[in-house]
């Protein structure tokens, strides 16, 4: 036997015992937890277990007024550091923002502090007079597409980071079109759980109370310039009832989650209640220690998304850059909290255009009949080849059962997702792996009927074959590449299992095959090829 023939049949052994080795998790699930710990099944997509499939619109829009505020906060503070007075600077929506300055230099710093700081407003002057100048202010267009399409970016990774922490096994999170997100999560259980933590903006803010006034004289006699009102929602442990309590806040933040880099779950040993941790960073830090120190022995509120949490006092200054979120949670509203904490915040809001539910029931019966069509094709493409190919039949079968556990251990080894079109894909490629054959067999036959020897013909048809075969697999595997660049969902698992497929029946059919030929010619010393 040649040194050639060795190596190959070493590289079948070896390319075989890892095949098998990633692929026998899916198809039994008696072996060893050390083989599971290692190797994973194939995991099922959504058409096939079940799950959750939703569209969600970004409202980007929402996005751009939102930095209308934060630049208007900037703005104020650029003009204090530079002793600019103003009676005022306000966001008016729309990309604009209404600046009212006084002062004979008060024009000239404000256009050197735009342009250093925001070079993308247009300025345009509402009115003049002695001593006093109003302003409109309004971004460019550029400048307000690029917030709406960062905003779509940023909720997207937002979301996958959410989904990613909450423990869902290979989810489907694309773009679609300009401001839409497209999402599917198979295997998921709790629906309402899983749309809460993802449509949730999670905008964390900390607010001081405002203490001048309880909230119900504000409401009768008006919230006064500058305070909002909001409430504090929780549920009364005998009665079952959600109860909202107001709170008059200042408006202005004094902090938000920006400045946030973790969030855990405790439980507190007193009351034995789940609460949050926070951690900020070196600046958020230096942030908190700040507001603390200015506001000893008063309330600051913790607000997520325009929720009070809770509104403690603030008994002397805090210094280490940790805070805390406490209410009566269960457990898992807590581990959601942190979850969408550690993630960040959704630049804007998020709207569902689609929520659909698929049954696991659907997905049985996907699995079933593609279990079937698929032994059902087996057994008439092995049949078939026996038939009419005889012993050649039966070392192209082999070869084909060895691209099916193939195709299941790279499928498996990437973690790569089945669907049902994968099946089809599956199933096409058993077709396509006998279709080399043919080929190859046709070719063979040719070089019998002429009168050669087995080794000969054997040569001569794998030799002319080969291009025929290449052609026809590379401009398919091009098409699958394709679909898997610019598809989605099911069509991605089409052509996955498709691309798998190609690949591994050209191993099979030009590999396998031809060393089984090989060592029966050498070593078995075959005198007539039964093909």
């Amino acid at each position: 036997m040649s040194d050639n023939l060795k190596l190959k049949i070493l590289l079948i052994l070896i390319v075989m015992v890892m095949a098998l080795f990633y692929a026998l998790p899916t198809f039994t699930d008696s072996l060893p937890n050390i083989w599971k710990n290692h190797v994973d099944k194939i995991r099922m997509g959504l058409d096939l277990q079940g799950g959750m499939h939703l569209i969600l619109e970004v409202e980007a829009e929402e996005a751009v007024n939102s930095s209308l505020e934060r630049i208007s906060q900037e703005l104020k503070e650029a003009l204090r550091d530079r002793k600019v007075r103003y009676r005022r600077v306000e966001s008016q929506g729309n990309r604009q923002i209404l600046v009212e300055l006084t002062g004979d230099d008060a024009k000239e710093k404000l256009d050197s502090i735009l342009d250093r700081r925001f070079p993308y407003f247009r300025e345009n002057v509402m009115s003049r007079s002695d001593g006093s100048i109003s302003l409109m202010l309004t971004m460019a267009d550029k400048e307000a597409e690029r917030r709406r399409r960062l905003a779509v970016d940023q909720g997207l990774e937002t979301i996958r980071n959410r989904i990613d922490q909450f423990g869902v096994s290979e989810p489907e999170i694309v773009p679609q079109g300009e401001n839409r997100i497209l999402i599917q999560l198979p295997g998921i259980k709790d629906a309402s759980r899983a749309i809460n933590l993802i449509g949730r903006t999670a905008l964390l803010e900390f607010k001081l109370v405002d203490e001048e006034m309880t909230p119900e004289q504000a409401m009768k006699s008006g919230i006064p310039p500058g305070d909002e009102i909001l409430y504090q929602k929780y549920t009364d442990p005998n009665t079952g009832r959600t109860i909202r309590r107001p709170y008059l806040l200042k408006k202005r933040t004094q902090m938000t989650g920006e400045v946030l880099v973790d969030a855990k779950v405790r439980i507190d040993s007193q009351f034995n209640q789940p609460y949050v941790a926070l951690k900020f960073d070196s600046r958020g830090a230096r942030m908190f220690d700040r507001i603390t120190a200015a506001n000893v022995k008063k309330r600051l509120a913790i607000v997520l998304d325009g929720n009070v949490y809770s509104a403690p006092v603030i008994q002397e200054r805090i210094s280490g850059g940790e805070a805390q979120i406490t209410g009566q949670f269960t457990m898992e509203e807590a581990r959601d909290l942190a979850i969408v904490l550690r993630a960040g915040s959704l630049p804007a809001p998020v709207k569902i255009l689609e929520n659909r539910t698929v049954g696991p029931s659907l997905g049985h019966d996907s699995i079933r009949q593609g279990i079937i069509s698929m032994i059902v094709g087996s057994i008439v493409v092995v049949s078939f080849m026996i038939f009419y190919y005889r012993l050649g039949g039966v070392v192209a079968n082999i070869a084909l059962i060895m691209n099916v556990i193939l195709i299941v251990a790279v499928m498996a080894g990437f973690k790569a997702v089945l669907t049902l079109p994968g099946i089809a894909g599956i199933i096409l490629t058993i077709g396509m792996a006998v279709d080399a054959n043919v080929l190859i067999y046709e070719r063979v036959r040719e070089e019998i009927r002429v009168g050669k020897t087995p080794r000969a013909a054997i040569e001569g048809g794998y030799s002319k074959a080969l291009s025929t075969i290449l052609d026809a697999n590379i401009t398919t595997l091009i098409a699958a590449v394709v679909l898997f660049q610019f598809g989605t969902g099911p069509i991605k698992g089409f052509a996955v299992t498709l691309s798998v497929g190609i690949l591994s029946s050209l191993f099979t059919a030009l590999v396998v095959t031809r060393t089984i030929f090989d060592y029966s010619l050498l070593r078995v010393r075959v005198r007539r090829l039964n093909i």
